[in-house]
């Protein structure tokens, strides 16, 4: 049982919440019952190091056996007990629920998303200079839900192993894979060389409900989101085949981004699989 909230060990995971340490270390924090269990589940090759305390093992009676199955996978896979106390000075939430653990991080190659001569990826997701946490890992969630094959992250988007994005995606970035510090005109260029149309989610684009119903959604896509307050700059725009909005038929003065984005990605999904 691990009781001292000042070991080395705890400071030293207390700091995977600052992006220095994260880069610096390739290692990432995990908070809760909900991301460590779906870090146990799809990707047990990423978890190093795994704490609980045992109030929240007896809550969660699951987690005991995945934890077993995990270091059947990942003998390397390291776990220890540990009070109240070390779980919350370990953890960036004011209320990590019992468990934390450290995974390593790995971010996939554009290559493997768009593989020269490979099969066309029907479902691309492009944020480009997201900066708020909370949609990033809304979208990858939404991403992940309708089905799309990977999510690019240009380098002015905020970091995907921040703890507030990893805990708002509940899991889903151990689902599907994607990229970092990606460019927008390569990604969009290896999209259309894969055989995919580049659609830009833009407040001046062409309504997406005429785009659903002439059948521009059922082809393979590229979506780009853009920063939340900005939206997508001119030149973003012109690497684009097309940009495309969501019509507002209320008084709201716009959509949240993430929310915006679930509904392009939905409708893209549901047209993709209507033919």
């Amino acid at each position: 049982m691990l009781e001292n909230p000042r070991a080395a060990r705890v400071r030293t995971i207390r700091k995977l919440g600052q992006r220095s340490s994260r880069r610096e270390t390739g290692r990432f924090l995990l908070e809760g019952p909900q991301a460590v269990r779906e870090a146990l589940t799809y990707r047990p090759d990423l978890v190093e190091q795994l704490y609980a305390t045992p109030t929240g093992l007896e809550k969660h009676g699951d987690m005991r056996a995945l934890i077993d199955d995990a270091r059947a996978e990942n003998p390397d896979l390291e776990w220890d007990y540990a009070d109240e106390d070390v779980v919350a000075a370990m953890s960036d939430t004011v209320t990590p629920q019992g468990f934390v653990a450290v995974a390593r991080q790995n971010p996939t190659a554009l290559k493997d998303i768009f593989p020269a001569g490979g099969e066309t990826p029907r479902l691309v997701v492009i944020c480009e200079e997201v900066r708020d946490p909370g949609n990033l890992g809304t979208i990858l969630r939404a991403a992940d839900a309708a089905g799309a094959d990977a999510v690019v992250l240009t380098g002015r988007t905020v970091d995907p192993f921040n703890p507030k994005v990893v805990r708002s995606t509940t899991g889903s970035l151990f689902h599907l894979p994607f990229a970092v510090d990606a460019d927008l005109a390569d990604v969009t260029g290896r999209a259309r060389s894969a055989g995919m149309q580049v659609l830009a989610a833009d407040v001046k684009g062409d309504d997406l409900l005429a785009a659903r119903s002439n059948g521009t959604l059922e082809r393979p896509t590229a979506w780009v989101f853009g920063n939340e307050a900005r939206g997508l700059p001119d030149d973003a725009l012109r690497l684009c085949d097309r940009a495309l909005r969501l019509p507002i038929y209320g008084h709201a003065e716009s959509l949240n981004l993430a929310t915006a984005a679930s509904v392009c990605l939905y409708e893209t999904a549901f047209a993709q699989r209507s033919v």
